[in-house]
């Protein structure tokens, strides 16, 4: 059935409901789906560790940075 098609039996229905039992129908709009939030990926247990090596040697890095500044000064 395509939408053209369900549109006109909707649209049937309704006038045989007005017609047979002599009601109103109301029709309301449909309310739009809410905007999904953007995929993300879930990090695995590789990406995990890979984020845990960097940390380990930006820290070692800073430490050395640090040492070395303490020493000229």
């Amino acid at each position: 059935m395509t939408k053209d098609e369900l549109r006109a039996e909707l649209e049937r229905q309704a006038q045989r409901y007005k017609d047979v039992y002599g009601g109103e129908v109301i029709t309301y709009a449909a309310q739009p789906d809410p905007d999904r939030k953007p995929w993300r990926k879930k990090p695995s247990l590789l990406d995990q560790a890979f984020d845990k090596e960097i940390e380990k040697i930006e820290k070692e890095r800073q430490d050395k940075q640090d040492a070395a500044d303490e020493a000229a000064g």
